[in-house]
């Protein structure tokens, strides 16, 4: 069994971005029926951020109302929770007063409603080494206030850099069939050797992989993602080749592209070496969490045509705009 911190999460989880990171969030309602439709279906390791959503609405406050309601759900729940930058723009901060300000900020928010199992900063700060930062937060773990220390956008040599300083739990990095850097840079072969489980945000590529988008008109025009490169004028199209074979397969198969997509996730897993994947989709709707939380297993003629679609069909242009969503991969 997959787990995290000692505790069987499951082999999907749960990304809880949506539910609080957008100008008309879903009700308290609709946001408790898919967190409850997730623990019904064994997917434990949930994923937020103290910035996903303002200061005074966001995934911990989220969680706080949540496990103020159904507390018996509390031990079952392995929540991560990203934070380390600096308000009001959130630009990475790994010095000791921020991080000692982020993690305080999420245990007032939590209120002892929930454990915070795991904690790490969203991005690197460039400006501190990050053996100072890991051993800021080790602080934490140490004093009992926290569970685990994760990391998130980090490459290689940051991994074993911090993993000496204090034992890392769990990477987070994006992982699709659209995002597929990790097993080329050294990423996924390295948490393998460490024995550090890998939580892969955005495995259904920022939705692309769904097959819900037929042209660059269906994206709403407020969208965040029409400022990505891989969803300008042109690039689109080409990368529409890739969701299409996708769409191709699941047809096949008689399962959604969704399902395909996380499916070559999971198959990824131990797979030459990578560390053990725990793909985290995001959901807003029962619905969904019900689509996406459905474990289909590729076999390795699925997996053998996806490479040969990858091979064809690379996506295009880079993951983030050159400015503005303040990556750092240190």
């Amino acid at each position: 069994m997959v787990q995290l911190l000692g505790k069987e999460v499951g082999e999907i989880g749960y990304g809880m971005m949506g539910l609080t990171w957008r100008a008309q969030p879903p009700s308290q309602e609709q946001s408790f029926e898919a967190m409850r439709k997730a623990v019904a279906k064994g997917a434990f390791a949930w994923n937020g951020g103290e910035f996903y959503g303002s200061p005074e609405r966001n995934s911990l406050h989220l969680l706080n109302e949540y496990f103020t309601k159904y507390p018996e759900d509390a031990e079952k729940i392995v929540i991560s929770i990203k934070g380390g930058g600096k308000p009001p723009n959130y630009y990475p901060d790994g010095s000791q007063e921020n991080v000692r300000r982020s993690i305080d900020e999420c245990l007032k928010v939590l209120d002892g409603k929930k454990f915070l199992d795991i904690f790490e900063c969203a991005r690197v700060d460039p400006k501190i080494p990050i053996e100072d930062t890991i051993s800021y937060i080790a602080e934490y773990v140490k004093a009992g206030k926290i569970g685990g220390i994760s990391l998130s956008e980090v490459n290689a040599s940051s991994i074993r850099r911090a993993h000496k300083v204090h034992p890392i739990c769990a990477v987070e990095i994006e992982f699709s069939l659209f995002s597929t850097e990790a097993l080329e840079n050294g990423v996924a072969q390295t948490c393998g050797e460490l024995g550090i489980p890998i939580i892969a945000y955005s495995p259904l590529g920022r939705g692309f992989l769904t097959g819900q988008w037929k042209s660059l008109d269906d994206l709403p025009q407020d969208s965040i993602l029409r400022h990505f490169p891989r969803f300008q004028p042109g690039v689109f199209d080409e990368n529409l080749k890739l969701a299409k074979a996708v769409e191709k397969i699941a047809e096949q198969k008689g399962v959604t592209p969704a399902q395909i997509a996380t499916g070559w996730v999971l198959a990824q897993s131990g797979r030459n070496g990578n560390g053990v994947i725990i793909p985290i989709p995001g959901a807003t709707t029962a619905e969904r969490v019900e689509e996406n939380t459905q474990v289909v297993k590729l076999s390795d003629e699925d997996l053998a045509v996806l490479d040969e679609i990858l091979s064809k069909f690379p996506p295009i242009g880079t993951r983030y705009p050159a400015e503005g969503m303040h990556l750092s991969d240190q």
